[in-house]
């Protein structure tokens, strides 16, 4: 009995399609940096419209962008996330899915931004209260960390004016004393774990004369807004949140999904400034909570629509990935044959994910037979 698996770690070769690699994805789930968006128009104005507004006037803006699954939903928010996230006066974090409530849309926002942020953030806060409080000018979490580290600033004297001005620009003690206990080596991983509420033990928040627990929904509206005021005091612009895969409030019950809502509501209504939300949702979803939860919806403003592609948006597509993949210019002609590009659009019914597979295996069979493009005959080997 022979053995029919062929496992090999030998690199295919695609030079006969005048490629160096395959460019397309086999699992086509954007990358947290997408490299390639080639969105629709509409769509694309609509989420620059709403970063821009925010970044030009400082008042909130939200969208929705709603789309069937595998039309870019995810691609798009990722990629404005990238637009946005190396910019300086801003704070970005993406949330996966908003799990069973707004507490798990605060906790993946945080713990996407990171332990390292939030720490640098403290400093940050430290810096400008030194620079208020002394004559020294630190401008930034580095030179701050560097003259607590030299001894020129007493961490003992600055700690107890930095608490009292973060509780009163926040209005949350608690979270003022957490956001300073992060530049302490023995307490930073509690202040940490408090902060992105993932609950402590009544010790570790003695220790840190926190005296609440970050452990619902109320109390993480109020741990977030404070965030964002603290931002807005450092000169920061404003927060931008992406939360995907909105629809899946729908699998919550009737009440824990009206709680979700009314968080998101409450949220919105005490950060009239510097917030910015981008939901993806699926259509049938979203026309559910516009007309059950009008007092949510309608704090939204404004939804766009990712529509199935049409044979220019999946030529300009192709052409985007296969710009990856050569030193030279390569576009769909010279990879594909006329009808190709017709059949995989047929095939994927205009669905951007299943498009980019069905090239994703063309081009790899084509390389195997070492076909120079993609015909007729390769796409109905692999096509359903």
């Amino acid at each position: 009995m022979t053995n029919s698996f062929e496992i090999t770690d030998e690199q295919r070769d695609y030079s006969v399609l005048g490629l160096d690699e395959n460019p397309f994805p086999y699992s086509p789930v954007p990358s947290d940096d997408p490299e390639v968006y080639c969105g629709q128009d509409h769509v694309a104005g609509a989420v620059s419209d709403t970063v821009s507004t925010v970044l030009s006037t400082g008042k909130s803006k939200h969208l929705v962008i709603t789309g069937k699954y595998g039309n870019g939903k995810s691609h798009t928010l990722k990629y404005a996330r990238s637009l946005v996230r190396d910019r300086d006066d801003v704070l970005v974090g993406y949330v996966a899915q908003p799990g069973e409530g707004f507490l798990d849309i605060y906790h993946e926002f945080v713990y996407d931004l990171g332990f390292d942020r939030v720490q640098k953030l403290a400093y940050e806060f430290l810096a400008y209260v030194t620079r208020e409080h002394t004559e020294m000018n630190p401008m930034g979490a580095q030179s701050m960390e560097s003259l607590l580290d030299e001894g020129d600033v007493l961490l003992s004297e600055l700690v107890p004016k930095a608490v009292q001005m973060l509780s009163d620009v926040t209005k949350f003690a608690d979270f003022a004393r957490a956001i300073i206990h992060m530049v302490y080596e023995d307490t930073n991983l509690y202040a940490w774990q408090w902060l992105t509420a993932e609950g402590i033990r009544y010790e570790q928040r003695k220790e840190m004369e926190i005296h609440s627990a970050l452990d619902d929904d109320t109390m993480s509206v109020r741990a977030f807004t404070a965030l964002k005021n603290m931002l807005l005091e450092l000169g920061y612009t404003g927060v931008f949140v992406f939360v995907d895969e909105f629809e899946s409030v729908a699998r919550l019950s009737p009440k824990n999904e009206q709680a979700t809502l009314n968080s998101l509501r409450h949220l919105m209504d005490q950060n009239s400034s510097g917030l910015s939300m981008m939901f993806g949702c699926a259509p049938e979803v979203w026309q559910d909570v516009m007309s059950e939860y009008h007092a949510f919806s309608e704090r939204l403003g404004r939804e766009v629509s990712l529509r199935p592609m049409t044979e220019e948006h999946l030529e300009d597509l192709v052409n985007s990935y296969l710009a990856l993949a050569s030193d030279q210019t390569v576009s769909v002609p010279d990879v594909f044959e006329e009808c190709s590009l017709q059949l995989i659009l047929k095939s994927s019914q205009g669905n951007v994910r299943q498009a980019l597979s069905i090239c994703s295996y063309a081009v790899d069979e084509a390389a195997k037979r070492c076909e120079p493009s993609i015909n007729k005959n390769i796409l109905q080997e692999i096509l359903p």
